[in-house]
This record gives structure tokens, sequence and C-alpha cells, in this order.
């Protein structure tokens, strides 16, 4: 059999927009909308997912699922990724801090939607891996970090959004006062 193509992953990138389209549609009472925001949809279907993860899970990268990307971690379902964008509205003025970059796949996304993006990661691999992609994908506004997230990146506060993709027991306040709307819960 062939490898696919750029066509053929083109095609799987769209189909994987309609399955997110779906979801968001059967999760419309929870998410008080039967629609996710088309700019949002839009950049996931410019996005090269299978780009994002290791070559032995690309097959699988526009199936709604999470693919492990290494170091026990993964890349988020394109679904939770569509959603996490949509309820963070970033606007081209604005510039967003990301705590978690793994190998940049949302990095990408929010890149399409804000005017910066600053992400950090903890895992050094990552972070390498990241940029290089990122750059060599033409995205000038992402700049990665290696570090803990919870610290932020003060050279670059105030955030106008923090987007937060890993898992914390709370939220760390040294983030949090780097956020132009925090409110003491939820960051936007």
């Amino acid at each position: 059999m062939k490898p696919m193509n750029e066509e053929h992953l083109a095609v799987l990138r769209r189909h994987m927009v309609e399955m997110i389209a779906i979801h968001a549609n059967l999760a419309s009472e929870e998410l008080g909308k039967a629609t996710l925001d088309e700019r949002v949809m839009a950049s996931m279907r410019r996005v090269p997912r299978h780009l994002f993860v290791p070559a032995a899970v690309a097959p699988y990268a526009y199936q709604d699922m999470p693919l492990p990307i290494g170091f026990d971690k993964t890349v988020s379902q394109p679904f939770i990724v569509a959603l996490m964008t949509d309820l963070l509205t970033p606007q081209p003025h604005e510039t967003v801090l990301e705590i978690g970059t793994g190998l940049g796949y949302q990095s990408a996304i929010l890149a399409e939607l804000a005017g910066q993006v600053w992400s950090v990661e903890i895992i050094e691999e990552f972070a390498s891996h990241a940029e290089a992609l990122l750059q060599g994908l033409g995205f000038p506004n992402v700049a990665i970090r290696v570090g803990d997230g919870s610290r932020g990146w003060p050279e670059h506060a105030p955030f106008d959004k923090i987007l937060v993709r890993v898992a914390a027991e709370r939220t760390p306040q040294a983030t949090a006062r780097f956020a132009t709307g925090f409110s003491g819960g939820m960051m936007r």
C-alpha cells in the first residue's frame, strides 16, 4: 500500500473537523451553543496534526482521540483542543500564555488566532521539538521556554489569556497574577 499524501491528509483533517462539529452539536446543552467559533474550526482544518505526533501514531492523528507523544504524555483529543480554544476566545490583538506546550499542536492552533503565544514546557525534548516544528511551519508568533509553567513567564506578563493544558491541584498564584482578567478561579 502506498503512503498517504497531503491530499489524503487534508481530507482526514476535514473529516476530523466534521466530527468536532458533531460532538459540539451533541453537547450543545452543556456548552450553551450548538457550534464552535468558525475561526477555531478553520484553524483546526489548517493545522497538520499529524506533524505534531510521533511518526508511529501519525496514521491516527485525525481520529478524535488523545495520542501518546512520549514521557507518559498525550496530545489532547481534537474536540478538547477545539473546545478549550473556543472557550478561551483568543483574538488577533491578544497575547496568550500556554502552560504545557507538549509537541506544539495547541500552540499552533492558538498562534493562528492570537497575536502572540508564549508557551512554557517542562520537558526539554518537547520544547525543542515544538519550537523547531512551529518555526518550520511559519509560526513566528510563538515563543517557547523550558521551565515550570506554574511560575508563568513574568518577563512577558501581563497576558490577555492563559491556557493551562496540564493538571494542577489548584491554580498556581504565580501564574494567576500574570493574567489581566484573573478572578481567583478560571483564567480567561
